[in-house]
């Protein structure tokens, strides 16, 4: 068990010396893996006091070199607006650049330089993908994103977890299910949600009873609601649905919903969709972010279209919600996420 104040984790003596998580380093009491700084801010500029607390109001983040962030407690803050960490939609409290569309959660800002996973033998350090790439591919949710992320750099090892995922709690009482669920690795189960296959490496939660109730990562961190552009109240998640063969489709798309697939649906309005036609192919994309090594010609950039909606240049059919687009003159190119690898 650990020892740290505060820390509940327990783990049975041949789980916790499994080669798969353990790599045979036995630790001395009282050592320290930090070195320097905890967190990436590099700088702290101005400090406030806050009932006898300092807090940094403006400060230097070693992603954010070009100029200071400053924190913002309350405000007006824009629909599209979105972290810079964790891609989330932005919420208060915050870090901001004045110059640049640049946003970063106070939780994303002291995130720690390092962090251990308990399903990995060895310390993943933060790291921006912007830095290796213009998106990258997360090992426990499959999601693409851009953003900060946990990644192993010892030699063989390219473990890579974004920040959503790296942060999930051991245990969670999920709304879907009456039993606890617990995290898990090793997975090759139906996922009860999507009833997607996972893979034998897959990290999910499961029931522990006998209803053996499986969630992957990217069913359990889906938002409790979201927004259709036909509707004026916010979608539901929702995890069952008696309606009639006949009636099960989704409202956005017009095609068929699996009867035991979850969805998003306002009871006021009946209109239901499935998850990716609410929340997009792309959620964790910053919009106006620019792609490469797509196969087009030009950088595409990412766009949510909610009116006059163009064709896919690959499928043909409409680019509703999320997609890329060539922002170069003369040049009328929109395409799906995935068409792109067509």
């Amino acid at each position: 068990c650990c020892s740290a104040s505060g820390c509940d984790y327990i783990a049975h003596a041949h789980c916790a010396t499994n080669k798969a998580i353990w790599d045979g380093t036995i630790i001395k009491e009282g050592y320290d893996e930090r070195h320097g700084p905890s967190n990436l801010i590099t700088d702290v500029i101005e400090q406030i006091s806050i009932e006898e607390i300092m807090i940094a109001s403006k400060i230097k983040h070693s992603y954010h070199q070009y100029h200071n962030l400053r924190l913002t407690f309350s405000g007006e803050i824009k629909d599209d607006s979105q972290c810079d960490g964790c891609m989330r939609p932005i919420s208060t409290p915050f870090y901001s650049c004045e110059q640049c569309k640049f946003f970063l959660h106070k939780n994303c800002v002291e995130l720690s330089k390092e962090m251990r996973h308990p399903f990995h033998k060895h310390a993943l350090t933060l790291t921006n993908s912007r830095t290796l790439g213009d998106y990258s591919s997360c090992d426990a949710c499959g999601h693409w994103y851009q953003g900060f992320s946990y990644r192993c750099y010892r030699r063989g090892c390219s473990l890579n977890f974004d920040i959503r995922c790296m942060l999930m709690l051991d245990t969670s009482n999920h709304p879907s299910h009456d039993h606890s669920l617990f995290l898990e690795h090793n997975q090759q189960r139906n996922c009860s949600a999507c009833s997607g296959t996972m893979e034998p490496w897959s990290v999910a939660y499961r029931c522990m009873k006998r209803c053996d109730y499986t969630l992957d990562v990217g069913c359990a961190t889906l938002p409790p609601t979201a927004w259709y552009k036909y509707d004026k109240h916010p979608l539901t998640l929702t995890y069952s649905d008696d309606s009639e063969p006949s009636q099960v489709y989704c409202d956005l798309c017009e095609k068929e919903r699996q009867p035991n697939s979850w969805f998003y649906y306002c009871a006021d309005c009946d209109n239901s969709l499935h998850l990716n036609c609410a929340l997009g192919d792309l959620p964790y994309m910053k919009l106006g972010n620019k792609i490469k090594g797509t196969g087009h010609r030009h950088p595409l950039t990412v766009v949510k279209n909610i009116w006059n909606c163009p064709p896919c240049e690959e499928c043909r059919e409409l680019c509703n919600g999320q997609a890329l687009e060539c922002k170069e003159s003369g040049c009328n190119f929109t395409i799906h996420w995935d068409c792109c690898w067509y």
